[in-house]
């Protein structure tokens, strides 16, 4: 974990080292080297993932949290850098309006749009994974097969699956307890400990995996794949799927991960 901590200063240190040369930096150049150290952070995070995919179930949950705090920490870091960054490139390169023509004008402002939707889409398509990432990945599929905006937001689909899983516990808890075995645990232990699990599935940011996957096929009543360079593929829900596979209201959500 080291390396992470590593990290943690390196946003900080690019902002020193370029101080000189932000004057010269446009602000797509700019945009770009954001993407770049984004995707820095996105590959530091999947090695310290596997890294943490060592040792004994409680090794790895201990692993497992550092890492989501440690990452949490870099994302946030790193984006506050990037807002700063673009503050200062703002107030170093303001518009002269003055000697600007009305064309001039009308071609900065759908510079500016272009420049803002960049913004957006970094923000929303190309943030750095988090506890919410299998949540937001979703509502990005059911975006898409609407052909808009998703009828669920990330977190109402976080309290759906959890809801589901109380509703339907008897279904869940064996798979539950299978991968949270804990010696000696009564029924009632076991019960409880489920029930603090959705709590968590709703209220806070913890990794979602199939239970919760599982849970979403039948809310949402869709075919879900699951796809994965490292392990075999997973297809849930397949008596959501339509015959033919068409029309978006039997569409499949398709989903891939490293």
């Amino acid at each position: 974990m080291e390396d992470a901590r590593e990290m943690e200063d390196k946003p900080s240190e690019v902002i020193s080292d370029k101080e000189s040369e932000m004057n010269q930096e446009t602000r797509d150049e700019m945009l770009s080297r954001h993407r770049k150290e984004i995707s820095q952070l996105q590959k530091k995070e999947i090695e310290l993932k596997k890294a943490a995919a060592r040792g004994s179930k409680a090794e790895q949950k201990a692993k497992k949290k550092q890492v989501e705090e440690e990452v949490s920490q870099l994302s946030a870091k790193l984006k506050e850098n990037h807002a700063k960054e673009l503050a200062f490139i703002r107030l170093q390169c303001p518009p002269d309006r003055s000697k600007a023509s009305k064309a001039q004008q009308r071609r900065d402002k759908r510079a500016r749009r272009e420049a803002e939707r960049e913004q957006r889409i970094q923000a929303e398509q190309g943030d750095i994974p988090d506890g919410h990432c299998l949540y937001r990945a979703v509502e990005d599929q059911l975006a898409l097969l609407s052909g808009g905006l998703s009828p669920y937001t990330y977190q109402e689909l976080r309290e759906m699956a959890a809801a589901y899983m109380r509703k339907h516990a008897y279904d869940f808890l064996p798979f539950y307890q299978s991968e949270n075995f804990v010696e000696g645990a009564s029924d009632g232990s076991l019960a409880e400990r489920f029930e603090n699990y959705c709590r968590e599935v709703d209220s806070t940011a913890t990794w979602g995996g199939q239970l919760e996957l599982g849970a979403l096929t039948y809310c949402l009543k869709k075919n879900i794949m699951i796809f994965s360079g490292s392990f075999p593929d997973v297809e849930m829900g397949k008596e959501c799927k339509s015959d033919d596979n068409t029309g978006s209201a039997n569409s499949s959500i398709m989903l891939s991960y490293q």
